[in-house]
C-alpha cells in the first residue's frame, strides 16, 4: 500500500515540483546549446537522490507553527533547500577531491569522464572541476530562483535563508583552512575549531535553518523560533558527528564512499580532534603528519582508524552524539506544538543520528 501520511504526500509533491522545475530549466539551457544540457542533467540526477531530511524538517517546522498541508509555499521552500543542498554537495566534492557521491561518480568526476571518453584537448581533470564549479553555481542560482516563486515571503524567512547561505560558505572556508593549517595549529584548540566548523558548515543548514525556515514561513513568533533552535541545532550537530564517524568507520556498501574516506581527504573533524588530544605524542605526530597525505596507504588508513578506537576518540565522539541527541529531544519535548509534529520531528531526528549511511 502507498504511504498516505502527510510527510509522504509532501515529499511526493516536492519531488514532482522539483522534477517539473528542473525540466523547465533544462529546456531553457538546451535552447542555449545542446552542449550545455549536461549541466542540467548532472544537477537533476544528483538532486533526485537523498533522504529529503532538510525539506522534511522544514515541513514539520511549518506544520508545528500552524502551516497548512495544501500551502504551495512550503513545497517551493523545500525544493529550494534541497537545491541548495545539492549545490553544497557539488562544491564540497570538488574541494575534497571526492571520487564518489551516493555510490556514483561525483559531478567533477562525471565531467572528467566525459572529457576522457570524447578524447578532448587539454586536461580532463581540470575540465571536470571547472564544469562542476559551474554546475554548483547554477544550482545555487536555481535554489534562489525557486525560493523567489514563494509569494509574500515573511521578512524573517528571507533573513534566515540569506544567513544560511552565508554560514555555509564561511563554515566551508574554515574547514578548508583547518585542513591546510591544522598541522601547525595548537592541538589543544582542535576540538573547539572542529565544533565551530561542524556548526556553521553543516549543523545549521542541515537541521536548524530548515526548521526555522518552515516555522517562519508559517508565521511563528520569536518564542517558538527560539524553542525550535534549542531542538534543531544540537540535532544538526549530532547528525554531522554521525556523518564524521561514518566517514571513517562506515560500510562503503551503505555509505557510497570508500572506507576511511575522511582520513584520505584530511578531514579534521571532532573525531580527529579527540584523537589528537587522547593519543600519545608519537600517535599524535602520526595523525598530524599522515592525515590527508597524498600517498596515504590503505595500511595507514587502517592503522589510523584503529588508533582512533584504541585512544578513545571514537567513544568520545559517540558520547558527544548521545549528549547532543538528549539535549535536542529534551528541547523538543518542551515545545508548544501539535503532538503530530513533535512525533514526526522525533522520528526524523532519531533516524538522522542513528543512521548507517
Amino acid at each position: 500500500m502507498p504511504d498516505s501520511s502527510p510527510s509522504a504526500t509532501y515529499i511526493a509533491s516536492l519531488n514532482a515540483q522539483l522534477a517539473d522545475f528542473l525540466s523547465e530549466q533544462r529546456t531553457i539551457v538546451t535552447a542555449i546549446s545542446p552542449h550545455a544540457t549536461e549541466l542540467m542533467d548532472s544537477i537533476s540526477e544528483l538532486a533526485t537522490g537523498g533522504k529529503r531530511l532538510r525539506a522534511s524538517l522544514a515541513y514539520w517546522g511549518f506544520k508545528g507553527a500552524g502551516g497548512q498541508d495544501d500551502d504551495a509555499a512550503i513545497v517551493a521552500l523545500g525544493g529550494s533547500i534541497e537545491l541548495f543542498q545539492t549545490a553544497a554537495l557539488i562544491h564540497d566534492d570538488i574541494i575534497d577531491a571526492s571520487d564518489t557521491r551516493r555510490g556514483n561518480p561525483s559531478i567533477h568526476r562525471r565531467f572528467e569522464a566525459i572529457h576522457r571518453r570524447e578524447k578532448w584537448h587539454k586536461n580532463a581533470e581540470r575540465f571536470g572541476e571547472s564544469a562542476a564549479i559551474l554546475a554548483g553555481d547554477l544550482c545555487l542560482s536555481l535554489s534562489e530562483q525557486l525560493f523567489g516563486t514563494i509569494g509574500n515571503v515573511p521578512r524573517q524567512t528571507r533573513i534566515i535563508f540569506d544567513e544560511m547561505r552565508l554560514q555555509v560558505m564561511a563554515g566551508q572556508y574554515l574547514d578548508v583552512l583547518e585542513e591546510n593549517a591544522g598541522p601547525v595549529l595548537d592541538p589543544a584548540g582542535a576540538l573547539d575549531r572542529a565544533r565551530s566548523i561542524l556548526r556553521y558548515k553543516s549543523a545549521k543548514y542541515s537541521a536548524e535553518n530548515p526548521v526555522l525556515l518552515g516555522a517562519s514561513l508559517a508565521g511563528a513568533n520569536q518564542h517558538l523560533l527560539e524553542g525550535y533552535s534549542r531542538f534543531a541545532l544540537p540535532l544538526g550537530e549530532a547528525f554531522q558527528l554521525r556523518d564524521d564517524v561514518l566517514g571513517v568507520f562506515g560500510d562503503p556498501a551503505t555509505t557510497g564512499k570508500p572506507s576511511g574516506d575522511d582520513l584520505r581527504e584530511g578531514k579534521r573533524t571532532e573525531l580527529i580532534a579527540h584523537g589528537l588530544q587522547l593519543s600519545s605524542e608519537s600517535e599524535c605526530t602520526f595523525i598530524q603528519s599522515r592525515l590527508g597525505a597524498a600517498d596515504l596507504s590503505d595500511a595507514e588508513v587502517a592503522q589510523m582508524s584503529q588508533l582512533l578506537v584504541d585512544c578513545g576518540a571514537l567513544a568520545a565522539t559517540e558520547r558527544s552524539i548521545e549528549q547532543l541527541s538528549t539535549q535536542s529531544f529534551e528541547a523538543l519535548a518542551e515545545l508548544d506544538i501539535p503532538e503530530e509534529s513533535r512525533q514526526a520531528l522525533r522520528i526524523i531526528g532519531e533516524a538522522a543520528v542513528n543512521r548507517s549511511n
